[in-house]
């Protein structure tokens, strides 16, 4: 980590690649709102702690949420309780003091972006521990099933994707007044993306007359990806395909050591997704909030698969209830969902829908308050402290006498 002094310090975890893309696009969005005048720095807190097992949890979510999911539901289930979090952030804390105190002293951030549930805390109780003026806000990046962790009132200001997740966190015992709707934080460039599909199939070297399909896990690229390619691969052969396996270097190797076709494009971890996205007609992802979220600003039919844990699970019914696209868990269904949306009218129809379905500002919505949440530490230091007598006798003599009255 560099101790540079930062303007903004965003506070993550790198356990899936949710909460970094939500910092990446936030910082994107404040770069475009102060004209590039704010410093801000990424940091992963759980790896700072320098705790062995706390440090290693991105590689420990990896792990559970591809091999071992039923143990990683039911440890979202045995924490999901305020009290509990509290007990386990405040052992945590003990432990990684220093560490964490350090981060705070090197950074000297005016404003401190949390986009993990686990760091909250984390970071509020270090700057509490040296009286520093920072703000501290919370980026909710999950969009219905939230974690109690992400309801903490330590911080300053919670931004919430949702009503749901404004509703939810308010049952918790979150002062609604601590708490604002900005939408989800998708980064900047797939609302600036321009260019026509026809042109950017050109760009990719892709036909420009078949109809295409995006297909991703997520950045972990967990899921039956293999499967479930090869399987509409098998269905469509006339289709183009366009698969995104991740940071799953064994599915991306699985998948190109076939015999390629012409029509399917095969790639691995992409920082190009919005220009995928233009050039597709159709998104086939797990219910990640992220890819999906993607989609949907780019008003893209989506296709959800399964969700890959428990904080998935309300996504997919954020999906149907909004009419945002069609949950299929088999491979036939999606098939189904292909062939019913190359009918014109139908696709026409399903895109319609999606014009004013989800905010598409998200990012530069939250950036504008963070310039605000900014504004209000500029003019906390920049009043001068009142002064405060060391001693106060009226208060001290009415201790004094208090026995003596009786």
């Amino acid at each position: 980590m560099s101790s540079e002094q930062v303007d903004v310090l965003f506070a993550i975890s790198d356990t899936g690649g949710g909460h970094r893309s939500a910092a990446v696009a936030l910082s994107a969005a404040l770069d475009q709102v102060s004209n590039g005048t704010l410093t801000w720095a990424i940091d992963d807190i759980l790896r700072l702690t320098d705790l062995p097992i706390v440090r290693g949890a991105p590689e420990y979510y990896d792990t559970l949420s591809t091999r071992w999911l039923r143990l990683y539901d039911l440890t979202f289930q045995l924490t999901n309780a305020t009290r509990t979090v509290d007990l386990l952030s405040r052992l945590v804390f003990m432990s990684a003091r220093r560490n964490l105190i350090r981060v705070l002293e090197q950074r000297r951030p005016r404003l401190l972006v949390s986009t993990h549930p686990l760091v909250n805390r984390l970071v509020v109780w270090a700057r509490r521990a040296r009286r520093m003026p920072c703000r501290v806000i919370t980026c909710v990046t999950d969009l219905v099933s939230l974690h109690a962790s992400w309801g903490y009132s330590g911080v300053d200001l919670v931004l919430v994707p949702t009503d749901e997740a404004f509703d939810l966190m308010q049952r918790r015992g979150m002062p609604p007044t601590q708490m604002r709707r900005t939408g989800f934080p998708v980064h900047p460039k797939f609302l600036d993306y321009t260019t026509d599909q026809a042109t950017t199939r050109r760009q990719l070297g892709l036909s420009a007359e078949r109809f295409t399909i995006l297909i991703t896990a997520g950045g972990v690229g967990s899921g039956r990806l293999s499967e479930l390619v090869q399987a509409i691969e098998h269905a469509c052969p006339e289709h183009q395909l366009l698969v995104v396996t991740g940071k799953n270097r064994a599915v991306y190797a699985e998948l190109r050591a076939r015999p390629q076709t012409t029509r399917s494009q095969i790639y691995g971890f992409v920082d190009n997704m919005e220009a995928l996205m233009s050039a597709s007609d159709m998104v086939v992802t797990k219910a990640g909030p992220g890819t999906l979220m993607e989609a949907l600003v780019m008003r893209k039919p989506v296709a959800v698969t399964e969700a890959v844990g428990m904080q998935e699970r309300g996504n997919i019914d954020f999906v149907l209830n909004y009419e945002l696209g069609l949950f299929c868990p088999t491979v036939e269904r999606i098939v189904g969902a292909v062939q019913e949306l190359q009918d014109a009218q139908r696709y026409n129809a399903t895109v319609a829908r999606l014009a004013d379905a989800v905010p598409r500002d998200g990012s530069t919505a939250i950036a504008q308050i963070m310039l605000e949440q900014l504004a209000l530490v500029d003019s906390h230091t920049s009043t001068p402290p009142r002064s405060r007598r060391i001693f106060n006798f009226p208060r001290i003599a009415r201790r004094m006498t208090k026995g003596r009255n009786r």
